[in-house]
């Protein structure tokens, strides 16, 4: 049996940051809004207060803030040839869940990707040639520009809280900022945070090889801040308990910080908690949907609730499962080509040095998620693709964001994995050591692609779904570039001990190891419905009444953390669906 809800005029698959910001735009015209969340409820005060939420066992190590992989995966294969397996512990990337989603865990690094990148197939051929990007590369243009989004990252920088230093404003290089940005309209609403004494040594020494360093810009207040909603941040405290964990002191950009409080007084609005979503309902044309069915994990029942507007703003993978158990848009085929949903997934590449001095002191237990010095040197814009012989870019970054040692003890490579010579070696270096890391691009490839399994099913019997993905020489090149930059600034720094960690010719992806949680693609924006999900305006092209939000809309991925640009499109949509749709429901584009 399916129990029927009263009809809302909008319902939000998933409550993060692209659900917050799509229900407080929509509630304001007046709306009848229902957010419908799979996780619990959580709040600042009291599912974060101090000190409960610092327990790095439970948060930083059993993952306590993540999905279970029993409740929620996917499965995994490196090629076509392989038979994908359920990932089932967490490792690779970690899947947030409850009000707030990622929002609330992330570190909060906050970027807005190159000019380049919004138009990177073109900028790619134009200026290199066609011959350049390489066979089964299928990356491609937004089919919005910056100029048209520029407006919608300064609201989402404005609303998130963001500390930095700007380094173009309106095409005036600033000072101390980073001055390879596309011009932004205004200055970050807060000043750069204080840094740490890693950070500071990668400064002097990026500069005095000729680079420009900045200082990180990040969701993470460097002093008390009230934003268009009439929410207030307080200073941090440079706790080192950001990323894998809810801020107790309203110093990081959340989702419960920045939008969700106010949003929650609003009559217009209601949510609900463990609230499964298994489909999008379609009309009996295929044009339109009609709602969207949810397991209600309280009742133990299956609901449907009738609506006029179905947005997903679920974690990006979410999203694509979701389309593609909905029936909404032509799955994808590798082997053909053909079909748009699951198409161009694509993650991160990252690598970086770790150096220990024995004579220099840390204090790791000082950080900010967001804590630092970055170059852009080497960024997307700065790098001649035809004569490395690789896409890509990559910003580098220097500053401790925790001293945990539980997850986060870097040891020289030789120390014994536990005993006395683990212990002995945790003596010897916790303290002495700090990191550069080069977060780079990832480009998406006729192969790496996501659809739904044959064999495996979820707790619901629904297909899991798939995720065929490998590095790709393109992107293993583009860290080897990385490599020898920065080994002669390691080098310069003239630590005792100094450890690479780049992926290499030949490297295969491992979910074992955490990498990042930047999961791209599968939904992809476009002007072509025959290479795309959703339009411009993230409106699906098969049904009119139906949005796409998040990360999922990225063609390929650019060489930040996703963040900045996540809220952007989300601001983007929403003036849209607001100014064009609701006045005449109809396809956009």
């Amino acid at each position: 049996m399916t129990r029927t809800e009263k009809k809302k005029d909008v319902v939000l698959v998933g409550f993060g940051w692209t659900g917050a910001i799509m229900g407080i735009e929509l509630a304001n015209e007046g709306l009848e809004i229902l957010a419908l969340e799979r996780g619990n409820d959580q709040a600042t005060v009291p599912d974060f207060q101090y000190p409960e939420m610092i327990d790095e066992l439970k948060y930083g190590i059993r993952y306590g803030m993540m999905e279970k992989p029993a409740n929620t995966t996917v499965s995994i294969r490196r090629s076509l040839d392989e038979t994908a397996l359920p990932y089932r512990s967490l490792g690779t990337f970690l899947l947030g869940t409850g009000v707030g989603g990622a929002g609330t865990h992330w570190n909060g690094l906050n970027w807005r990707p190159m000019l380049s990148e919004y138009r990177l197939k073109s900028y790619a051929t134009e200026k290199f040639g066609a011959g350049v990007i390489p066979e089964g590369m299928t990356i491609q243009d937004y089919p919005m520009t910056y100029e048209e989004l520029e407006p919608h990252f300064e609201r989402f920088e404005y609303v998130a809280g963001i500390s930095g230093q700007a380094g173009n404003l309106n095409g005036k290089i600033i000072e101390g900022g980073n001055p390879f940005e596309a011009p932004r309209s205004r200055d970050y609403p807060m000043p750069p945070m204080p840094t740490t004494w890693d950070a500071v040594k990668f400064r002097d020494a990026a500069k005095a090889a000729g680079c420009h360093p900045f200082p990180a810009p990040g969701g993470i207040a460097s002093q008390a801040y009230v934003n268009e909603y009439n929410m207030q941040m307080g200073p941090c405290n440079h706790c080192g308990f950001c990323e894998r964990y809810g801020c107790y002191n309203y110093s990081k950009s959340s989702p419960q910080t920045a939008i969700i409080d106010a949003l929650k007084r609003k009559k217009n609005f209601e949510y609900r908690v463990n609230a499964e979503v298994l489909r999008v309902e379609m009309a009996a044309d295929g044009k339109t949907a009609t709602g969207v069915t949810y397991f209600d994990h309280k009742t133990g029942e299956n609901v449907f609730q009738p609506a006029d507007l179905v947005i997903l703003s679920a974690f990006s993978l979410n999203n694509v499962h979701l389309m593609l158990l909905s029936k909404i848009g032509q799955p994808y085929d590798p082997n053909t080509g053909e079909g748009v949903v699951g198409r161009n997934y694509a993650y991160q590449m990252l690598g970086g040095y770790t150096m220990f001095f024995k004579d220099e002191e840390f204090n790791p237990f000082i950080g900010t998620g967001a804590n630092g010095f970055c170059i852009d040197d080497y960024g997307m814009d700065n790098i001649d693709f035809g004569k490395e012989g690789f896409i890509g870019g990559a910003y580098w970054r220097a500053g401790q964001s925790n001293g945990q040692p539980g997850h986060s003890m870097p040891l020289p490579a030789d120390t014994p994995s536990w005993g006395a010579g683990w212990k002995k070696g945790i003596g010897d270096w916790y303290g002495h050591a700090m990191s550069i890391g080069a977060h780079g691009s990832l480009m998406s490839y006729r192969d790496n692609y996501l659809d739904l399994d044959p064999t495996y099913k979820d707790r619901h019997g629904r297909p899991l779904m798939r995720m065929t993905f490998n590095w790709k020489n393109n992107d293993i090149k583009m860290m080897e570039f990385m490599k020898s930059k920065m080994e002669p600034i390691v080098k310069s720094m003239n630590p005792d001990i100094a450890q690479a960690g780049f992926k290499k010719e030949g490297a295969m992806f491992d979910v074992r190891p955490y990498q990042t949680t930047h999961n791209t693609g599968g939904t992809v924006t476009g002007d072509d419905r025959k290479t795309s999900v959703v339009n411009r305006y993230l409106q699906s092209w098969d049904a009119h009444n139906v949005f796409v939000l998040g990360a999922s809309a990225f063609p390929q991925n650019t060489q930040y953390n996703p963040t900045g640009m996540v809220g952007a499109l989300a601001y983007w949509a929403a003036h849209h669906i607001r100014k064009d749709y609701l006045p005449n429901p109809r396809p956009l584009a």
